[in-house]
């Protein structure tokens, strides 16, 4: 079979773009884990801090959405991430049987430590991003 060049260049570009994905996913579990957190737990900070709206807050059925888990993995994620203080829960004033997530001053504080050491790593993903997307047509 031979691929025309169109198709090759959409391939490297494609290849291109998933070698900056994974430099910047192992990276970035590098950071996390010098600022104290396992890759999972800043991951989870980074969900609850960066909920949509601006909450800065969320429940575990949100996360299990966004982070795309089962509900009882999160379940146990946040249980050792409010044990380590990073996380607090709240109940709803709406719905007992809600707990709204936060992240605690330690929670905070380990988060702006990784997020702040992956600048980097995010304005190289946003150029693999914009080199994909001029590479590739729409389909």
């Amino acid at each position: 079979m031979t691929v025309a060049r169109a198709q090759v260049d959409d391939v490297i570009a494609a290849a291109d773009f998933r070698a900056a994905l994974r430099r910047f996913l192992r990276r970035s579990e590098r950071v996390a884990r010098q600022s104290g957190l396992t890759p999972q737990r800043y991951l989870l900070l980074l969900m609850i801090k960066g909920a949509p709206g601006g909450a800065e807050q969320s429940t575990v059925t949100e996360l299990a959405g966004r982070l795309q888990l089962a509900q009882s993995t999160v379940t146990e994620l946040v249980s050792r991430a409010e044990e380590a203080g990073l996380v607090a829960r709240a109940q709803s004033q709406a719905d007992a049987r809600v707990a709204h997530l936060r992240l605690t001053e330690e929670g905070e504080r380990r988060l702006e430590q990784a997020f702040t050491g992956l600048a980097a790593e995010r304005d190289n993903l946003r150029s693999a991003f914009a080199h994909l997307d001029g590479a590739l047509p729409l389909q």
